[in-house]
């Protein structure tokens, strides 16, 4: 299979060329965001505030980067478990977010809003970290700094190598492995 290269922020358009199972090498600029962001923008949203974060066609890394060493953008940076933001993704995906990067299945009703809305879930592979930092050309802390590595960070990729899980018709990677859905 032919790898996909794709650009963040990705258009509408571009999210409905990519299919599940797809191989894709993603490169611009994306965020992180663990469960504690999750929840600090969910609580935003639920109590009417505008979020300080535009998420028309962006993507979010679930993610906890490690201190960077010396003459490196980032320390190491593997996905983590993506069902728990399930809870807070629905909401962030009708405000536009594009695309989620995580590790594991999702939740059905994260799979209605990706199909309803056109957004994408990519997997990352667990336990390469360290190899998916080289693959990072920048990084900033931009949002809620006093979280550590549950801030938001602002990373520019180049070639981040992952695998379409569900595809923005709703189509599950996990759903061809014979996987009982939650």
């Amino acid at each position: 299979m032919k790898q996909k290269h794709i650009t963040a922020p990705i258009t509408l358009g571009e999210r409905k060329k990519l299919r599940a199972g797809d191989e894709v090498l993603l490169s611009g600029i994306i965020f992180t965001a663990r469960d504690s962001a999750h929840k600090r923008l969910f609580d935003m949203i639920k109590s009417g505030k505008r979020i300080p974060l535009d998420l028309r066609d962006t993507v979010i890394y679930y993610a906890g980067p490690t201190p960077s060493r010396p003459g490196r953008a980032i320390g190491s940076c593997g996905p983590t478990t993506s069902s728990r933001m399930d809870a807070f993704t629905p909401e962030l995906i009708k405000l536009g977010l594009a695309g989620m990067i995580g590790k594991g299945g999702r939740s059905a009703e994260v799979r209605k809003a990706i199909k309803r809305h056109a957004s994408v879930y990519f997997l990352a592979t667990g336990g390469i970290g360290a190899l998916l930092s080289t693959k990072v050309r920048s990084s900033k802390a931009i949002l809620f700094k006093e979280l550590g590595p549950e801030a938001v960070y602002k990373l520019e990729v180049k070639d981040f190598p992952l695998i379409v899980g569900i595809d923005s018709k709703g189509n599950d990677i996990y759903d061809k492995a014979g996987r009982k859905k939650r």
